[in-house]
Parts: structure tokens; C-alpha cells; sequence
């Protein structure tokens, strides 16, 4: 409880401008934590975005996406739609040929959606929800010791100030 009041204390001098503030952080950290806030907000906006684009669902296996891919399930009805007309039929074949084409289409994009999900979302994730809101934390933490440590310092000087004007007899 004291320690909490001695650092309220020193933060209402300090912004009153009695007491000085001890600056820890160089001029260029100043200005790259001006802009972590910034950089959150845009990775965390262009997650989501980017999320939204994804066709197949997060976090399944390939599997399970393929069979939820709307080029899969054209590619399905394309195929089931030669076998009622035929292999002889020109449009049986074109359906085939089709439909074989449209597999081929959504397994790409299956994949390149997969090494979107692993490059670029996870790491925007990550970046947005773990790694910056941890800097935040450490740097609330660092600035609190910082208080804690002027405070100190301010007591100190104040007892050796005390000890001076008054010495013991």
C-alpha cells in the first residue's frame, strides 16, 4: 500500500513538473512505440480481411477443405453429370474433361490457400495478438519500475537532505 502511494505520489510530481523524469528509452524507441499501435491495428484489420477471403475453412485438414471448396463440388457435379450421359457423348466428354479441370483447379487453390494460412495469417495473428500486446505489457512494466526506481531516489535524497539540515545529537 505504501509502495502503491509512494508511486502515485512521484507520478503526480512528475506531471506537475516538481519532481524529474527519468527518460530510459532513446529517442528512435520513443517513436517505434508511437507506432506499435498503429502496426497492431493494421495487422489485426488485414487478418481478418484476409480471413474473410480464404475459401476453405481455417484449420481443417486438406481433406475436409477440399470436399468444402466450391470448385471441388462443381468439379463433383461436372464428373457425375458425364457418367449419366456417357463417355461417347461430345458433351459427357467435355463434362469430363471439365471436371477433371476444375479438380485440378481447386487442389491449387487449396494449396496456395494453405501456404497463405501458414505465411502470412498465422504470423499476422501471432504478431497482432501475442507479440505486441507482450511489448505493451513489458513496456507498462518497465515504466513502473521506472517510477518505483525515482521514487527511491527522490526518498533518499530527501533523507539525505533531512540529515543535513538536521543532524542527529
Amino acid at each position: 500500500m505504501k509502495k502503491q502511494f509512494n508511486r502515485m505520489r512521484q507520478l503526480a510530481n512528475q506531471t506537475v513538473g516538481r519532481a524529474e523524469k527519468t527518460e530510459v528509452l532513446s529517442e528512435d524507441l520513443l517513436q517505434v512505440e508511437k507506432r506499435l499501435d498503429l502496426v497492431k491495428q493494421v495487422s489485426h484489420s488485414t487478418h481478418k480481411k484476409l480471413t474473410a477471403c480464404l475459401q476453405g475453412q481455417q484449420g481443417t485438414d486438406l481433406d475436409k477443405r477440399s470436399k468444402k471448396l466450391p470448385l471441388t463440388i462443381l468439379a463433383q457435379c461436372m464428373v457425375e453429370g458425364a457418367a449419366v450421359l456417357g463417355d461417347d457423348s461430345l458433351l459427357g466428354k467435355m463434362l469430363t474433361l471439365c471436371g477433371e479441370t476444375e479438380e485440378k483447379l481447386a487442389q491449387e487453390l487449396l494449396v496456395f490457400e494453405f501456404q497463405i494460412e501458414r505465411d502470412v495469417v498465422e504470423p499476422l495473428y501471432v504478431l497482432a495478438e501475442v507479440e505486441i500486446p507482450n511489448i505493451q505489457k513489458q513496456r507498462k512494466h518497465l515504466a513502473k519500475l521506472v517510477l518505483d526506481m525515482d521514487s527511491a531516489r527522490t526518498r533518499t535524497s530527501y533523507q539525505r537532505t533531512c540529515i543535513t539540515l538536521w543532524p542527529k545529537k
